[in-house]
């Protein structure tokens, strides 16, 4: 097959051919190679010639942007099957086939639809192949070449980064660069003029010039000056075509801002100053300003303001404000007209950033002298000292003198002078002042121990001129007296062991005093003692305002006395010496072998049980509420069970509990038992259970006798029968308690209960050593040791 194409660009006439095999070859997709041959002539030798072979190409070239009315050509199929008698189908297949690009299916060429844009696509890829249009069987293999859309100048050059800001300082060298500006052009670059520019300068001459390859801008005068010009707006070309006639461009505006340096010394608008201040100004306060120009701006523009002469340097000072640019004026001293009426001050202004590129543009700095008048005013009194102390003892009598303070016009005139005390807070009543000689007096008697230091503030005024105030702080220290005796630091908790040694430490106390140091320590510690001598403590003054308990004696005894009460005098250093007198509360404890408590009296009991206070609470309520349910549920019960015989006496025999153990036998003094113990007289006695019988007493030796001879069994189920047939005795339940013990053991009294009142003389103090299990045995023949002992 061979495809030809025609270009109005290009005049050559490009074929492309695929030469198809033989039938068989046809099958295998191979591409034939046709051969001129020239038949003989019967009889005559077959003459062979060379091959005539056509140019293979693989792309076609089509225009962009066509406008014209009919589809433009791109080019034409051939096969070398087409015998020209419509037998060949050719058909067309792959990028923009059938829309954009369409074929004479007969014919085989190939013509463009639309109007193509290169910018948006370089090249379309399609596959032609010729069939059998009977058959519809393919004469050829498929075969892929490519259509390419050929470019022409149709886009401007593009600065994309425009407008451009950028800076560049004054005073630059000529050429020196600023920017390079770069557009973009959308057409080919590798076919023709159509992306190749040229840059050049409409507007921004002859301050800069463009470079017309690179766009590259630079400087084009010397000393370019901020001061007199600071920005530039200059517009930069880009036209394609090399710049030729015809070719399109763009254009971008870059805005210069020339920079500043510091090209520019300060310079004072005048050579002389002059200024006012009054006396009475207030040192540190500003009294005036002064400012040098200066051309340049931000940091070149900083400077420094410093005072280089004159005979008022050591009353006034300069400072710079580095917002304002300003040299400020401040007083270092009071002025005085009365003995300087003027002063004169040499004032220099200095850069403080400076270029040595520029140094030859200078000196940056200038000089002018400022002429200060001093004014006179009426000045207010002047003390003679800036503030006062004063002192005066606590206890002072009213009226005493605490001090006096002085003040004396400072003009010319000598006015005389009034004193007052400004009354603004409640202490300034406490003191009177003289207004005439300035003397401070009390009017009150002070406590230094409440108040010890007060502040006043005193006012003088001239005579004539009573608006004319000045004011100084007066400061009054209230002086100690030893008017307080020391006493304890603390209450005291002391405790005191069982088991104790003579001489041990069991406190040690200090004491403290309201006065201070010189009437207070040190203090000195005894015991008040009187006539007697307390066997039990004593005291050790440690000679460091503290004191030490002792002991005397060994082993206390909470049984015996679970407190003791020492009282103790102290007295302190002051001159006259005070003293007092305290009592310390000193209380006996059980104590473990390495001293640590482990009950006092009436927490014994708390402690060995383990409970704390809250819980111990808790169980009592409980204990309470449960008491309450159950005298409620009695009461409840005995108001509600109605009486069986309405009688006005009770006829229910009573059941009587004695919690008395008695005397065994032989004690027959705590009730009558005779009715228990003598069947044989309760049997002659019967009695009505309903009526109080008026029961006769046998005498002792009788009922004793008469006790051996009677069965108390038979005695007691005679009385049980008794009772079941009495047709007298009330339908209820009745409980007889018959206390009989029985005869008295030969081998006497076991009990323990008069076992206290036999005397041993048996040491227990060994029984502290036998370890903790016998602790309690030990500390109960401890107490019974010193009971006797006491």
């Amino acid at each position: 097959m061979r495809i030809t194409s025609t270009s109005c660009i290009c005049p050559v006439l490009v074929c492309l051919c695929f030469v198809q095999r033989c039938y068989g070859a046809a099958h295998h997709g191979s591409i034939k190679v046709t051969r001129n041959q020239t038949k003989h002539i019967e009889g005559e030798t077959e003459v062979h010639h060379r091959p005539k072979r056509g140019w293979v190409w693989n792309q076609f070239f089509v225009l962009e942007e066509h406008l014209g009315p009919d589809p433009q050509y791109v080019g034409k199929l051939h096969s070398n099957s087409d015998k020209g008698d419509g037998s060949v189908k050719y058909i067309l297949t792959g990028e923009g086939a059938g829309t954009i690009f369409i074929i004479d299916d007969t014919t085989g060429d190939i013509h463009s639809t639309k109007s193509l844009d290169r910018e948006q696509k370089t090249h379309y890829v399609l596959h032609a192949q010729a069939i059998d249009r009977r058959t519809n069987k393919p004469l050829e293999p498929e075969s892929e070449f490519i259509i390419k859309v050929q470019d022409i100048n149709d886009n401007a050059p593009k600065f994309t980064d425009g407008p451009y800001i950028v800076t560049v300082p004054e005073m630059s060298e000529m050429g020196t660069s600023v920017l390079q500006v770069t557009a973009t052009d959308a057409d080919d670059p590798t076919y023709g003029n159509s992306a190749r520019m040229v840059y050049s300068i409409l507007q921004g001459q002859p301050y800069f010039s463009v470079d017309p390859k690179t766009g590259v801008i630079r400087t084009a005068l010397h000393n370019m000056d901020r001061e007199a010009r600071e920005h530039y707006s200059v517009v930069i070309q880009a036209k394609d075509m090399a710049g030729q006639v015809g070719g399109l461009s763009g254009s971008t505006t870059v805005n210069i801002t020339l920079t500043d340096v510091n090209d520019n010394p300060p310079r004072f608008p005048q050579k002389h100053y002059q200024l006012y201040v009054p006396e009475s100004a207030q040192v540190g306060s500003a009294v005036g300003k002064i400012k040098a120009n200066d051309a340049d701006a931000g940091s070149n523009a900083d400077m420094k303001y410093t005072i280089i002469n004159g005979d008022g340097s050591g009353v006034f000072s300069i400072s710079t404000d580095k917002e304002t640019r300003e040299g400020i004026i401040f007083l270092k001293k009071p002025l005085n007209y009365e003995k300087k009426k003027s002063y004169t001050l040499n004032i220099e202004g200095a850069n403080t950033h400076l270029d040595f590129r520029f140094s030859h543009l200078g000196p940056f700095k200038d000089v002018t002298m400022l002429k200060i008048i001093v004014g006179d005013v009426d000045e207010p009194p002047l003390f003679s000292m800036p503030s006062y102390v004063m002192e005066v003892y606590e206890n002072a009598k009213i009226g005493t003198v605490v001090g006096t303070v002085a003040a004396q016009d400072p003009d010319s005139a000598n006015s005389l002078v009034r004193y007052f005390i400004d009354h603004n807070t409640e202490e300034d009543r406490y003191f009177i002042i003289d207004a005439n000689t300035g003397t401070i007096k009390t009017t009150k008697i002070f406590d230094r121990e409440e108040t010890s230091w007060y502040n006043i503030t005193v006012a003088a005024s001239e005579t004539d001129n009573p608006g004319l105030l000045s004011h100084v702080p007066v400061d009054i220290r209230i002086l100690d007296v030893n008017d307080n005796p020391p006493e304890l630091a603390r209450e005291y908790d002391v405790v005191v062991c069982e088991n104790a040694k003579p001489g041990q430490v069991i406190q040690t106390i200090s004491a403290t005093d309201k006065d201070n140091s010189a009437n207070g320590p040190r203090f000195h510690y005894s015991l008040d003692e009187g006539l007697f001598l307390n066997p039990n403590f004593t005291l050790r003054d440690n000679e460091d305002n503290t004191a030490s308990i002792l002991t005397r004696r060994r082993r206390f005894s909470r049984t015996t006395q679970d407190v003791y009460y020492l009282p103790i005098l102290i007295s302190d250093s002051g001159i006259p010496s005070l003293s007092s007198s305290s009592t310390l509360t000193i209380r006996v404890c059980a104590c473990e072998r390495d001293g640590r408590v482990r009950t006092c009296h009436a927490e014994a009991f708390l402690s060995s049980a383990g409970l704390s206070t809250g819980a111990l609470i808790a169980i009592l309520l409980c204990v309470i509420i449960l008491l309450a349910i159950v005298v409620l549920f009695i009461t409840l019960k005995r108001s509600k069970k109605e009486p069986l015989i309405i009688s006005e006496e009770d006829v229910r025999e009573n059941v009587v509990t004695y919690d008395d153990e008695g005397g065994g036998e032989e004690d027959t003094e705590a009730f009558d038992i005779t009715a228990l113990r003598n069947p044989s007289a309760a049997e002659e006695l019967k009695y009505r259970r309903d009526v109080r019988p008026e029961v006769k007493h046998t005498p002792r030796h009788q009922t004793s006798s008469s006790l051996n001879s009677i069965d108390v069994h038979e005695f007691i189920k005679q009385r049980l029968a008794e009772a079941d047939l009495d047709p007298s005795v009330p339908p209820y339940d009745s409980l007889q308690t018959y206390a009989y013990e029985g005869h008295r053991s030969e081998a006497g009294s076991i009990s323990s209960l008069d076992s206290a009142t036999t005397h041993s003389e048996q040491d227990y103090n060994y029984l502290g050593d036998w370890g903790p299990e016998f602790k309690k045995l030990a500390e109960l023949y401890g107490e019974i040791e010193s009971e006797r002992t006491t």
